[in-house]
């Protein structure tokens, strides 16, 4: 079932980005931690924190690697067991998707996730913009019962990808919402709305924040080789104002 209401969807990581989302305007974070990895699934304590933050629906993702989306039993018991913990944490919807070897949705462990969320609002996430035939694809995804496909348009990002996320729109665009996310900012969000007719977009909205840390030591890294460890990104709540003005007028 889709609306005819436009709507903004925020990745969110941490507590300070989903603050920035509802003040800025948005209507929905997709919340998750990693998103070097592309997004995994967050911890109790942030869900619990979001879902205190007022004004804004809460999705969060469910995904327990980075790497592809072709799971083994084991990795899909641990999906079923956050989907649990998030229904009973009270998050407004999860964000699902697996494939086959082959390239296509995977039916039987869609089905198996999305009998377990109950009645909680689900979006497919961006394993659809690595499937083999995405037309294909996005009909499956509606008759499982998915109320979104968030996508690229199978391309690097939503901008390049505007002729395939408007041939999915008029193609099962009554029967889900097509969310248009990948490289969407200020800039080309009016572009991405009206030239592929969707009506919900998905956006980090991020900026470098500089650590407070008056002392430093530059010699340890926690993590990648290199990496600044005095400075992270965060979502800006002007840039999600500027997205919000443009999404809802």
């Amino acid at each position: 079932m889709t609306t005819n209401r436009r709507k903004l969807e925020i990745c969110a990581a941490d507590i300070d980005s989903v603050v920035a989302a509802a003040s800025g305007g948005a209507d929905r974070v997709e919340l998750c931690s990693a998103l070097g990895e592309g997004g995994l699934t967050p911890s109790v304590s942030l869900i619990r924190c979001a879902l205190g933050v007022p004004g804004i629906s809460v999705h969060v993702l469910i995904r327990p690697r980075g790497g592809d989306f072709l799971y083994s039993r084991r990795e899909v018991q641990a999906m079923l067991y956050d989907i649990d913990m998030v229904k009973e944490l009270g998050a407004h919807g999860i964000v699902i998707g697996a494939l086959t070897s082959s390239g296509d949705i995977d039916f039987d462990i869609c089905r198996e996730l999305i009998r377990h969320a109950g009645n909680m609002n689900i979006t497919f996430h961006r394993a659809f913009d690595v499937c083999r035939n995405p037309m294909e694809a996005a009909e499956q995804i509606a008759a499982l019962g998915c109320n979104r496909i968030l996508t690229s348009g199978c391309a690097e990002s939503a901008e390049a990808g505007i002729d395939t996320l408007r041939a999915l729109n008029q193609r099962v665009g009554n029967q889900i919402t097509i969310l248009a996310g990948g490289g969407v900012t200020p800039l080309n969000a009016k572009f991405i709305l009206d030239s592929s007719e969707i009506l919900e977009l998905h956006a980090s909205a991020r900026e470098l924040v500089q650590s407070q840390m008056t002392y430093r030591n530059n010699r340890v890294n926690m993590g990648d080789k290199g990496k600044d460890e005095y400075s992270r990104y965060v979502t800006s709540a002007h840039t999600v104002a500027q997205l919000s003005h443009i999404v809802h007028t």
